[in-house]
């Protein structure tokens, strides 16, 4: 008895052994597949990014005055993107010069000037070994988004061709990371340095040079609408001026292009607060008007001389565009103008801010249908320049000053509601606008 039980126990003694083994075996195996499934799809990972991105091995610049962000949509992202075995074998990149990182590292004495910090990137002053001045954009993530938005903007720039747009010079990246854009160089300063910023004082701009920059803007923005394409980020830290005081329009950061068979795209809101489009808060439409507000912002700042978002007024006139709407609907266009631009003691520029705040306040109606064309705004700002007087009789220009109170009749055609202010005005700076650029 004692020897089979012996040997009954050592032979439950080995099964056991062998099922521990067993499963000890079953565990390694999925260990070392799990790890080998992990690899194989980060290696998938890294060579699906690396084809995201341009190349460098090649030797043929609340904000930043140059683009600090874009975005494209992602179904035509694949469609877009050269191999890398295709950008090896040439120069160039959507037809731009590509620039390695060690040219643009020289180009910058290593990054060491710094002209403006945006919300997406740094620009920083460099000159090129042929003589040209230039600001190359660094972006700051080396996320997949980040590479959609830089083939973007270069995707816009490379067929665009007009006096009033800041050339894009060529593009680069570190890496296969580290993204570069490279611009001409406009010594100028923005809109916004000018008209509030630290270029304001002693000089201010003029009331003739502000109608020219209005008149340039719109002409810029009319040519990219009918080039299809939505600037969606139009404000003054992205008008850039050179030294004659001739624009250029810049930041195709957040532009896309717009089929011309489509009456709007959908998408989440974008842009600057003060700028963007209340519709587009409420409905996510984008289309050619929402830029047409932004504009209307625009000219406000020109007339007045504000920010267009600052918490140090008082609640109800945080956001320019409503205390605008709200001084011409009441007769009080005198408390927003910038009085040292002569609309008291000028007849003359009188009448032509009141012609542009009345453009201003058709630019700013909530309903998109009412508002302007940009091609319009263009044809009214240049009869407004070349009139030595502007007619009251005339249908775009209403004496608002003859209006009375609430029955301004600015636009006696249009019944309008004051645009509210964003639900997002409570987290609003005056410093939204991030610095402009000092050059």
């Amino acid at each position: 008895i004692s020897t089979a039980s012996k040997a009954g126990l050592s032979t439950a003694a080995k099964a056991g052994i062998g099922s521990a083994c067993g499963l000890v075996g079953l565990f390694l195996i999925a260990v070392v597949l799990f790890c080998l499934f992990r690899r194989r799809k980060k290696t998938q990972t890294d060579q699906y990014t690396s084809k995201d991105l341009p190349v460098t091995s090649y030797s043929s610049r609340e904000t930043s005055s140059y683009p600090t962000s874009t975005t494209i949509s992602s179904s035509s992202n694949h469609s877009l993107l050269p191999s890398i075995s295709n950008l090896q074998n040439g120069s160039t990149y959507f037809g731009v010069q590509v620039f390695s990182y060690e040219e643009l590292e020289e180009a910058t004495d290593n990054f060491s000037r710094e002209l403006g910090d945006g919300g997406f990137g740094t620009v920083y002053y460099g000159m090129l070994k042929d003589g040209r001045a230039v600001a190359v954009k660094r972006l700051y993530e080396r996320s997949l988004k980040r590479v959609e938005q830089f083939k973007n903007e270069i995707e816009i720039f490379k067929s665009l061709k007009h006096r009033n747009l800041v050339i894009l010079y060529g593009c680069t990246s570190r890496h296969s990371r580290e993204l570069l854009l490279v611009y001409e160089y406009i010594s100028n300063g923005t809109l916004a340095d000018h008209l509030h910023g630290d270029r304001a004082q002693p000089r201010p701009l003029c009331w003739s040079v502000r109608l020219n920059v209005a008149i340039e803007t719109a002409c810029a923005l009319s040519f990219l609408h009918t080039s299809g394409i939505i600037h969606r980020d139009v404000k003054t830290t992205n008008i850039l001026l050179d030294d004659d005081y001739t624009v250029k329009v810049a930041d195709f950061g957040l532009s896309r292009l717009f089929p011309m068979d489509q009456t709007h795209i959908s998408t989440a809101p974008q842009g600057t607060p003060g700028y963007v489009d209340p519709e587009y808060y409420q409905c996510y439409r984008l289309n050619e008007k929402s830029d047409v507000y932004s504009f209307g912002v625009v000219l406000t700042e020109l007339i007045s001389s504000k920010e267009a978002v600052d918490i140090t007024r008082h609640r109800h006139d945080i956001n320019l565009a409503n205390m605008a709407v709200s001084k011409i609907q009441n007769n009080a266009l005198h408390e927003l103008v910038d009085p040292s631009l002569g609309f008291a003691k000028d007849p003359e520029v009188k009448r032509k801010m009141m012609a542009v705040a009345e453009l201003a306040f058709r630019c700013l109606q909530q309903e998109r249908e009412v508002r302007p064309s940009m091609d319009e705004i263009v044809e009214i700002l240049k009869r407004i320049k070349g009139e030595n007087r502007v007619e009251s009789s005339s249908p775009d220009v209403v004496d608002i000053e003859r209006s009375g109170g609430d029955d301004v009749g600015l636009l006696r055609h249009c019944h309008s509601v004051p645009p509210p202010i964003s639900p997002e005005t409570d987290k609003w700076t005056s410093s939204s606008d991030t610095a402009a650029s000092s050059f």
